[in-house]
């Protein structure tokens, strides 16, 4: 039978994919975001805040992350893996409001890869200008895991959304195609994309819910009639657009501590926008939960006197 044989967690914000003489341009974006209340949160910020926006500050914390990247794509070039299952969200790269699945997989024989990130803002131009590898157009998938996901989950009685065919102008989503673009670039790893909607009410998932999902797809790994070595990843987080530490490193010490019930407390409320994609590690916490987590990095990654940024986090599961 199939094994989990490594988890990997990751951060996947264009903060990672730019130099960081760039990250000016992220803190201008903040600064203009008219979905910010940028003068509220001013207020709000801690008081000590200049001291995370020093040039030497922003130089420490990018080198950090990309010594983190570094280090999770060695792994998973040592793992041999045969085949990658990762947990991410799309954020209507795919689904949008006339058709928004909580969960859907894609099952299609190859995934499509194309270099225009579908995103429109700075952070994301800058990175597929300067912080992107060059990808292939399309990749292997491994369809036959896929599909035996859909008939277990199925079984295990979850309404699984199922596609093969992603939209030609956009190709796979961002959070993704980060495997070929920083984990491994060069890499051809084939992947099965879990998407959950984690960023778009009414129909989110609960945190307890995404990590029955995590503990359901390792159970349909363990029962495929298969000998592959099998990655499992979670993709984006930890808090963002304004960086939560608190809520960070509650999530951190419970995936740690394999505490299912601290993640299941996770606090709806604060499951929006980027911080939502905690529950990509809430699912993949379900699959590994046998696993010992180890935490290469965190980083907050403050870019504004407001606390805007995105708490990066990197960890791995053997």
């Amino acid at each position: 039978m199939a094994q989990i044989i490594l988890g990997m967690g990751t951060s996947h914000s264009p903060q990672l994919s730019i130099s960081v003489d760039r990250w000016s341009l992220l803190r201008e974006k903040d600064e203009t975001d008219p979905r910010l209340d940028y003068p509220g949160l001013l207020k709000q910020a801690k008081p000590d805040i200049e001291k995370e926006l020093t040039p030497e500050k922003w130089r420490q914390r990018h080198d950090a992350c990309q010594k983190a990247i570094a280090r999770l794509g060695e792994l998973l070039r040592q793992a041999r893996a045969d085949v990658i299952v990762i947990f991410g969200d799309d954020q209507q790269e795919q689904f949008h409001d006339d058709n928004m699945p909580m969960f859907a997989i894609y099952h299609g024989k190859t995934l499509p890869v194309v270099k225009h990130s579908g995103r429109n803002t700075a952070g994301w131009k800058a990175a597929e200008e300067e912080g992107w590898a060059e990808t292939a157009p399309e990749y292997r998938t491994a369809w036959e895991l896929a599909e035996h996901f859909i008939r277990s989950l199925t079984t295990d009685e979850f309404d699984i959304t199922r596609s093969n065919r992603l939209r030609a102008d956009v190709g796979v989503g961002h959070a993704f195609s980060f495997l070929y673009r920083r984990i491994w670039p060069g890499g051809t790893l084939p992947m099965v994309p879990l998407m959950i909607n984690t960023y778009y009410p009414p129909n989110q998932p609960t945190p307890k819910r995404c990590y029955a999902l995590g503990q359901a797809v390792r159970r349909a790994i363990e029962s495929w009639d298969s000998d592959q070595r099998v990655v499992v990843m979670a993709s984006g987080g930890l808090s963002h657009v304004v960086i939560d530490e608190e809520l960070d490193q509650a999530t951190v010490e419970a995936l740690m501590k394999k505490d299912r019930e601290g993640l299941w407390r996770l606090p709806r409320q604060k499951m929006r926008g980027g911080t939502s994609e905690i529950l990509n590690w809430v699912a993949l916490a379900g699959a590994v939960e046998s696993m010992e987590m180890k935490l290469v990095d965190y980083v907050p990654t403050y870019r504004t006197p407001a606390g805007t940024g995105c708490g990066m986090a990197f960890a791995y599961w053997t």
